[in-house]
């Protein structure tokens, strides 16, 4: 064949195929297989919760332990060499937990592991002192008759089953959460519940707590699920069960708490932003390790190993870690009043906020036109043991509240099965993490990151909510 037509027939293919490509998101600029294999073996999601729970531990919002924490991860964001760092004041409402103690004076005198739940009021100082009363739900305590209630300690008894994905959560918690409010409303001097939780140990969980304004407010503790065993069988006995229960929590007040975010800075589309993030506070019974460090961990490691092997993203990726999760997403609220306007350049916002279990699913929440784009993305994540999911998530927690105005999520689901054997207990400490699940999340959350800091795939809506 001619010269000319064997470089004429290469000029049209070039442009027929070069057509083709620009249809469809472009491949990261690198290939994103020694990502993956960096990322399962690095020690680096490790060594941050491992920096995290021993130099600062416990971390409630507001504390001392809370002010170490912010200044760690600065110093943390600037020791893996982010090119911008910054923070975010937060205001919250800081509670100490103080003394806890509780136990059966009668029929059988024994000893209950007990903690005050998160928010409670204090007992007296000389404690209380009552009959118990047991309800095996909420419903069940509205629809007792008030003589039945006034003047007894209220013992919510609800069991909580294991379960991968953790729904069983979400039966239980509102124990947690409203019982002081509706044992009030009976005329209770004081709720404890059976810890919403999965072992059974002499570990009790916390966890927040609400009062109504409208209701006075009466002391609300969890005892262990071991214990709330023990009470429950005293109750199925034929003899009244009093139980004398002092806590001594208090609110020290405001407090002035900070979203801490690092980034690098994309190169090509920097205004376009890829969102990734943790929450930095803890309850103070542990050290906040599977609750959240993993999660500060994981994507802050991926963030890091993402720069460190691909180089310098497209888009900027954004590591957010929020302030006050657990008294009621304070950080996250912060964050979207702060950066209404910036909301609509972030491509993707997705939280680590679950443990270390190991990733088996990835739910999106993304264009339905674009959906089924990422081919090669999915396809690499379905070799790690990742199948795609739903397209309708919310994302974590702190991420939750983004779809509304436009944001793409995901949720990269983890094993939860034995999450709630440790969460918002003292047991909740470095050793409960497995090395090797962490390095799946670690190599999982970096693909992503990668794979969205350096492809043209644009998840969001044509139109951005309002």
């Amino acid at each position: 064949m001619p010269r000319f037509r064997i470089t004429l027939l290469a000029f049209v293919l070039t442009a027929l195929f070069g057509c083709a490509v620009t249809q469809a998101p472009s491949a990261p600029k690198d290939n994103l297989s020694a990502l993956q294999d960096i990322a399962l073996t690095s020690p680096l999601a490790f060594d941050i919760v491992k920096s995290l729970t021993v130099e600062v531990g416990p971390r409630i919002a507001g504390s001392k332990g809370d002010k170490r924490a912010v200044a760690w991860a600065q110093a943390k964001f600037s020791e893996l060499g982010f090119d911008k760092i910054y923070t975010q004041p937060v205001r919250v409402r800081n509670w100490e937990r103080g003394f806890a103690d509780a136990q059966v004076v009668s029929p059988f005198p024994q000893q209950l592991v007990i903690t005050a739940l998160g928010g409670s009021i204090a007992t007296p100082d000389t404690g209380i002192t009552a009959q118990v009363v047991m309800f095996e739900s909420l419903t069940a305590l509205a629809a007792a008759p008030l003589a039945e209630v006034s003047g007894k300690i209220v013992f919510l008894n609800t069991r909580m089953q294991r379960d991968r994905q953790g729904r069983f959560y979400g039966k239980v918690v509102p124990n947690r959460v409203n019982g002081a409010v509706a044992a009030a409303k009976q005329d209770a001097l004081a709720v404890i519940i059976r810890s919403v939780g999965t072992a059974n140990s002499r570990f009790a969980h916390t966890g927040v707590m609400r009062y109504d304004d409208a209701i006075h407010k009466i002391p609300a503790g969890a005892i262990s699920t071991a214990d709330a065993d023990t009470l429950e069988a005293m109750l199925q006995g034929e003899q009244p069960v009093t139980l004398a229960v002092n806590m001594q929590a208090k609110d020290a007040g405001w407090q002035t708490s900070y979203n801490v975010i690092g980034e690098y800075t994309g190169t090509t589309r920097p205004d376009e932003v890829v969102l990734i993030g943790a929450h930095l506070d803890s309850w103070d019974e542990g050290t906040g390790a599977l609750d959240d460090g993993a999660g500060v961990g994981i994507v802050t490691a991926a963030a890091k190993l993402v720069k460190e092997t691909l180089g310098q993203p497209q888009r900027t990726i954004r590591v957010v870690l929020f302030a006050a999760e657990e008294i009621g997403l304070m950080g996250a609220y912060e964050y979207v009043r702060a950066n209404k306007a910036d909301l609509p350049n972030i491509i993707l916002a997705a939280e680590s906020d679950f443990g270390a279990g190991k990733i088996y699913q990835m739910d999106t929440r993304f264009a339905d036109a674009v959906r089924d784009e990422p081919q090669s993305l999915y396809k690499r994540l379905e070799s790690l043991g990742v199948k795609l999911g739903n397209n309708t998530t919310n994302g974590g927690p702190d991420v939750s509240m983004l779809p509304k105005y436009g944001v793409p999520v995901i949720a990269l689901k983890q094993d939860g099965t034995y999450y709630f054997d440790y969460h918002h207990t003292a047991d909740d400490t470095l050793d409960k993490i497995d090395q090797d699940d962490l390095q799946q999340n670690q190599a999982i959350w970096a693909l992503v990151t990668g794979y969205m800091a350096n492809s043209t795939f644009d998840p969001r809506p044509a139109e951005p909510a309002q």
